[in-house]
């Protein structure tokens, strides 16, 4: 039997097709081949387009589809994992009606912040576990502020994998899971959370249909089913945000297992029995993909919207000749420390671990007569690895001490030089393994129809590829003075 799992990230669209009986990808393809525009209409905002996202989904299957290394009627079942916490809006002909605000974009923070203020910071945390800071609902409140008309015409409001789902399916769902990482679930009551719909004044028929993260959340029509060669009636029987999906690829779904990812954004996402909160919303709790009321499983997530981001752009500016293997192999010919350069990588939106403030990115330092190419591209990664220690601190107040963290061997954890780094600074050894979101998803999709009882059951004989153990370091004082600079910025 085989299982199609969607990849919906904010560069590109990826898809894999993965033999439930073995585990082993088929094959996959990514669409398109250059990263995804992200559009800035002001400093601080960010969209896409919820119809490209579609349109590049499509293309991704039919091109997994055409190398011919399977037959695409055997597909059984469709999962989907999607970048968290973007807002998609619909109208009754499931018609998107603008471009999807997404989860970098910083314009809702004060809608949120000040209802954090209004309905009572200790109620929010209580029943939400998070402030609305820029996430889902506050986003919503924006639209309703500043684009009355649009809102006027919203039939449901959605998460992207919910979109992704709608138009394979024609059938508009949710869960607990994905309402939360909107800040619209009420974890003491396990409803929907009215004191946000009443608060923002919401129409409680703007939110889909709630359902476990692993159901039948729609079978695939017969148009769409014969634009990409499946068979209709297959279920989508899994949707989940990034990072659970992430940590259900990695295997980590019981209390003190702990995933991390350095893509775009950087995440260490720890795994809770109890229904836990950072005062300060500095890292925040979402309903894990197998959380229920009776048996808790929260992730503890800690966001920083610029990692790869600013790697990316250490590329682009710095180096564009070079390509990334190159510039870590460059980068490592540089001192540890990086000869004094501190980068601080914040320069893709509010950073929820700094207060929801945007401080930007800042290079320091910088010795025209000391300093070239290599110290530079090395300070960019010990920048985004100092950043990661920064959070971690904030989880390990917040319960979480990991005796490991697991790792896909993937983005930035490609880079021997910062996957080194990472583990020194932080001090916690990390298992590298073979992932993949796509797979994931469609690990997900056999879990929804049953293929597998439980996660754990997928990994059978799975064996991580590489430990990467802490080693005597000199960055502690590089650390200390990187983050000196950091308090400086936040107190301007």
């Amino acid at each position: 039997m085989l299982l199609l799992g969607i990849d919906l990230g904010t560069s590109s669209i990826k898809v894999s097709v993965v033999d439930s009986a073995t585990g082993n990808v088929v094959s996959s393809a990514s669409y398109p081949e250059t990263e995804s525009e992200i559009i800035a209409l002001q400093a601080g905002w960010a969209e896409q387009s919820p119809n490209l996202w579609w349109q590049n989904v499509q293309q991704a299957i039919k091109n997994c589809n055409v190398k011919g290394k399977y037959n695409s009627k055997d597909i059984a079942a469709v999962g989907i994992a999607y970048q968290m916490h973007g807002l998609v809006i619909t109208n009754q002909q499931q018609e998107s009606l603008r471009n999807s605000i997404i989860w970098c974009d910083s314009r809702s923070v004060e809608i949120g912040n000040k209802a954090f203020a209004d309905i009572g910071e200790e109620k929010v945390l209580n029943n939400m576990l998070n402030s609305p800071g820029n996430f889902t609902a506050a986003k919503l409140a924006w639209v309703k502020k500043n684009e009355p008309e649009i809102y006027q015409e919203i039939d449901k409001m959605m998460l992207p994998g919910d979109f992704i789902a709608m138009k394979l399916t024609g059938n508009i769902t949710t869960s607990a899971s994905s309402l939360s990482e909107g800040i619209f679930w009420d974890f003491k009551n396990d409803e929907v959370s009215n004191d946000i719909l009443n608060y923002f004044g919401f129409d409680a028929n703007l939110i889909p249909a709630v359902q476990d993260v692993f159901s039948n959340h729609g079978e695939l029509s017969a148009e769409i089913a014969n634009q990409l060669g499946l068979k209709k009636g297959i279920p989508v029987s899994y949707k989940a945000g990034d990072q659970p999906n992430n940590a259900l690829s990695l295997n980590v779904s019981e209390p003190g297992e702990v995933a991390a990812t350095a893509g775009t954004s950087g995440v260490i996402y720890g795994i809770s029995d109890t229904l836990k909160y950072d005062k300060q919303s500095r890292v925040n709790t979402f309903a894990h993909v197998n959380h229920t009321q009776a048996n808790p499983r929260l992730g503890v997530l800690l966001c920083i919207n610029g990692a790869g981001s600013m790697n990316r752009w250490a590329k682009n500016t710095m180096a564009s000749q070079l390509n990334y293997a190159q510039i870590n192999k460059l980068a490592a010919q540089a001192k540890e420390g990086s000869e004094g350069i501190a980068v601080l990588p914040f320069g893709n939106g509010a950073e929820r671990m700094l207060n929801n403030k945007n401080i930007g990115s800042h290079i320091e330092n910088i010795d025209v007569n000391r300093h070239h190419q290599k110290e530079l591209l090395r300070a960019v990664q010990e920048g985004i690895a100092f950043s990661f220690r920064y959070g971690f601190d904030i989880l390990k107040e917040n319960g979480v001490a990991p005796q490991v963290i697991r790792a896909g061997k993937a983005n930035l954890f490609l880079s021997d030089l910062f996957a080194q780094t990472f583990v020194n600074i932080i001090g916690v050894p990390v298992e590298l393994y073979d992932n993949d979101g796509s797979v994931g998803a469609a690990i997900g999709a056999g879990i929804g129809i049953g293929v597998y009882a439980k996660a754990a059951d997928a990994f059978i004989g799975k064996k991580a590829l590489q430990l990467i153990e802490p080693k005597k370091s000199t960055l502690e004082s590089p650390y200390q003075s990187w983050k000196d600079i950091l308090y400086q910025k936040l107190n301007n």
